[in-house]
């Protein structure tokens, strides 16, 4: 590895924009678990496959082949993304790619779905990135640096839509925050 580049980012030519310490990292809770779950569900399929067609006598190399396909495409679609937040950024890792925004320069942040409600952010050079709601709510040291970095939006003007999903969120992790007080009995 080589030297990075140690230029700060620009909003606009001529102003930088300054990020806290590097130590100030947070990854979101339940990554590994979801991993091993999404790994079990996709062996199980295989097996299930392979027992059922074994049985019946007729196991190839061909149906195995395809089969192993078919657990490859399961593991896929059940695997869990990667949620890593920074001083005015925010990372979600998939199993091909990485997509990342500035939290402290966001344009708009929207809730999309009724029941299991995603999170979308972009910023102002036109990232975007989609997070599962509940993944910010269960993580309050995710929570603290993605408000850190809306509120920063907020001072610079940058954010332009967001405001009532910002308030719902916070609503969200402060009954959630309330209700562990009250099941420890410290409330």
């Amino acid at each position: 590895m080589g030297w990075r580049d140690s230029r700060l980012p620009e909003i606009e030519a001529g102003r930088p924009l300054a990020h806290g310490p590097v130590r100030d990292t947070a990854h979101a809770r339940g990554f590994r678990s979801d991993r091993r779950w999404a790994v079990g569900c996709a062996g199980a399929a295989f097996a299930l496959a392979m027992l059922a067609e074994a049985d019946s006598g007729d196991l190839g190399a061909a149906y195995a082949a395809a089969t192993l396909g078919a657990a490859l495409v399961v593991l896929a679609l059940l695997w869990p993304p990667r949620v890593t937040a920074g001083q005015g950024r925010l990372a979600v890792r998939g199993l091909l790619r990485t997509r990342t925004v500035r939290t402290d320069a966001l344009a708009g942040m929207w809730l999309i779905g009724d029941l299991a409600t995603s999170l979308v952010l972009r910023d102002v050079d036109g990232r975007r990135v989609e997070l599962d709601s509940e993944t910010v709510v269960a993580n309050p040291l995710l929570w603290h640096l993605l408000e850190a970095g809306v509120h920063r939006s907020q001072e610079r003007g940058t954010l332009r839509t967001g405001a009532r999903v910002l308030d719902a969120l916070a609503h969200r992790v402060d009954g959630e925050a309330a209700a562990i007080l009250r099941a420890s009995g410290l409330n």
